[in-house]
């Protein structure tokens, strides 16, 4: 189906820098509480995710963003590798909700670095927050390196041979390490191969800009050498005081290790597999995707 178009786009004030948005429908009108949709990377920005902008459909405005060093948001790859830290996502974030006058009422949608950045704001209990969807989410990533090394660990051992050499050697900006990279995702990430065109946009994107992802991250999804490394939210769970979500995939990389931390100590919780995604099941089952994720924001949207 084909992703509609922007109502409106524009930028808003971040410190000396600007963040990037873009809403389908109409923040003004009355209807259910927005749906903002929180990208993952960290620093893949949010074109990947735009089929989500059909959420729209049933009058609830959808907004998308880029956070701050990705896509048409800020770039600072000169930037000190210690500002890059979750409270600048939250900070940012509570900026957005603010500066498009919904802070009141709203849900959110994060997807994969998303949905961590998503739950590290529940947890804060923030007054305007009426419902959360965390979607192919660890609550850890103790959990998600291991299982992450456990996925690649079933691949062809000439791909396994090729990633341990060029990350030993420090190579792992090379066309081969990407290449064998290519392999654990076309399994764990996105099924839908050739990948369609918004989501190569986010990675071309990210290939011309990593700062933020090799500085949180890593240079990829199972060696995890950045400041995100021994990141959790596990502990603090109960303290989300909404209806929750959590989607994944049955080939995702959040397995169901990962996923199960928001299952087991989340309140009010619920859980949708999609057998046949990996990372991105608003992808690679659209449809299906929409009606549970849709069903969930309209049963939990406040009484008008």
């Amino acid at each position: 189906m084909s992703i509609p178009e922007a109502t409106t786009q524009g930028t808003l004030p971040f410190g000396a820098h600007e963040t990037w948005y873009r809403v389908t429908g109409d923040l003004q009108a009355p209807g259910p509480p927005p749906l903002v949709v929180l990208h993952g990377g960290p620093g893949v920005p949010h074109q990947y995710t735009l089929r989500m902008a059909r959420l729209a459909e049933s009058g609830r405005a959808v907004v998308h963003y880029d956070q701050l060093g990705c896509g048409r948001s800020s770039h600072l790859p000169d930037a000190d590798p210690a500002s890059w830290t979750v409270e600048l996502f939250l900070a940012e974030l509570d900026n957005l909700l603010t500066g498009l006058g919904i802070s009141q009422s709203y849900a959110l949608l994060g997807q994969s670095w998303g949905g961590m950045l998503a739950a590290e704001h529940a947890v804060r209990r923030p007054a305007g927050l009426v419902s959360l969807v965390i979607a192919d989410s660890p609550a850890s990533m103790d959990t998600w390196l291991a299982e992450a090394n456990r996925l690649r660990a079933l691949l062809p051992d000439e791909v396994q041979a090729t990633l341990l050499r060029h990350e030993e050697a420090g190579t792992t900006g090379s066309a081969e390490y990407a290449e064998a990279e290519t392999v654990f995702y076309d399994r764990h990430v996105c099924r839908v191969v050739p990948n369609p065109p918004e989501v190569t946009a986010s990675f071309d994107a990210l290939a011309q800009d990593p700062t933020v992802y090799h500085t949180m991250n890593g240079p990829s999804e199972f060696h995890v050498i950045g400041s995100l490394k021994g990141w959790t939210v596990e502990s603090r769970l109960p303290l989300v005081a909404v209806p929750t979500l959590v989607v994944s995939g049955a080939h995702d990389e959040a397995t169901a290790a990962c996923i199960a931390p928001f299952l087991e100590r989340v309140p009010d919780v619920r859980h949708e597999l999609f057998t046949e995604s990996s990372h991105l099941p608003h992808v690679e089952e659209e449809e299906r995707f929409l009606a549970v994720v849709g069903g969930f924001l309209d049963t939990t949207a406040p009484a008008a």
